[in-house]
């Protein structure tokens, strides 16, 4: 070890260093008090599947006279809206801290809690982006017969703040949508069968929430890599998702029974490998190239000829990557849109280039050339 490294690892050096976040473990305990003990900005998502705040008043049957499995724990127990409200603050204000400047935070929940909760977000600074239906394709009928059958649930999507650049891969979403734009109601069954984990043979947990949930909101909002924090972590669907996609997690639980069950699910997981765990992307997301990378690399030599749709007009690069068309010179961009009276132009698209065979082709075709050229030898 070196003695600098030596100076700033004993605290010698006088310079401050950032906690280490320790990821892809189960703390026990109180989220908020587990949450406030957590380095500041070290969180790219939060997912959180808070206590409803049921307000079941006795036990539910069915018509044929058998108890349905309902939640009645103690941990979905308040003494009033008044406490419920006081929790959800202080749970969201610790989650606040915890987040990146660009970061992002999931929360679902019912009728009976959900209106709460995004009153409480915004109260707290985050800054709402999209409320999400999750109707249930196999949901517990109304076995009184007194009110609808409760067919969904609702999920709130929002940032850290009103300017944070937070993560959403559009692609992605289109791609896992037969390349149409997702909605914001997604049809995904409730846990059934082989999914929902059981303990002494009963249900490991009443509210497991599906796989197919978690994997949507992790791949539309993460990154490889990212961490993904869970208050409520239950089970471990969220930590399970994450070992699977090649994302860091932090589970929250204070219930001992429900981390030993998480712990052993995500224990027997493998996470993706490789290229399995990549995702699509839009230009958007590739380097930005500027023409002149491609003329000082000789991609697109000085003195080359550029034409627009059909030869119609055509311009030569010069050596600092600018266009001269008839005597006006500027950016592939201004050249293009002066040659159509426009105020704008996507140069790349415009102008066209010579091949070796003499057909033209769209000058972008280069820039992809360069760029997977330089993605090679990277």
């Amino acid at each position: 070890m070196d003695a600098e490294r030596l100076l700033v690892e004993t605290g010698l050096s006088g310079r401050k260093t950032a906690p280490r976040l320790a990821t892809n473990r189960i703390i026990r305990g109180d989220c908020i008090e587990a949450m406030n003990a957590l380095p500041a900005g070290s969180v790219d998502l939060i997912f959180a599947d808070p206590p409803y705040n049921l307000q079941l008043g006795g036990d539910l049957h069915r018509p044929d006279g058998s108890q349905v499995d309902a939640v009645d724990d103690d941990w979905d127990k308040f003494s009033s809206f008044a406490a419920y409200d006081r929790f959800t603050r202080a749970w969201l204000k610790a989650a606040h801290r915890l987040l990146k400047p660009d970061g992002a935070i999931w929360t679902i929940g019912s009728y009976h809690n959900i209106f709460r909760v995004g009153a409480a977000l915004q109260d707290e600074g985050y800054w709402l982006l999209n409320d999400i239906v999750w109707r249930k394709a196999n949901p517990m009928p109304n076995f009184k017969g007194t009110r609808f059958t409760n067919a969904h649930e609702t999920l709130i999507w929002a940032a850290k703040s009103e300017n944070s650049r937070y993560c959403f891969n559009y692609h992605a979403m289109k791609a896992m949508n037969e390349d149409v734009q997702m909605r914001s109601d997604w049809l995904i069954p409730i846990c059934t069968g082989n999914e929902r984990l059981k303990d002494g043979g009963a249900k490991a947990h009443p509210t497991q929430k599906p796989e197919a949930l978690l994997y949507r909101i992790l791949v539309a909002c993460t990154r490889p890599g990212d961490v993904v924090l869970d208050p409520f972590f239950g089970t471990g669907t969220t930590g399970a998702v994450a070992k699977l996609l090649g994302r860091r997690w932090i589970g929250i639980e204070r219930e001992e029974k429900y981390a030993r069950v998480a712990e052993q699910r995500i224990a027997g997981l493998l996470p993706l490998e490789g290229g399995a765990i990549e995702i699509s992307e839009g230009k958007r997301a590739e380097p930005r190239i500027p023409f002149g990378s491609l003329v000082e690399s000789g991609f697109v030599r000085p003195g080359t000829r550029l034409w627009g749709p059909g030869r119609r007009v055509g311009a030569s690069v010069r050596a600092d990557g600018s266009l001269d068309m008839a005597g006006r010179t500027g950016s592939i961009h201004q050249m293009g849109a002066a040659a159509q009276g426009l105020p704008s132009c996507n140069g790349w698209t415009f102008w066209h280039i010579e091949d070796d065979d003499g057909r033209l082709v769209p000058l972008d075709a280069r820039r992809q050339a360069f760029r997977l050229t330089t993605a090679a030898g990277a």
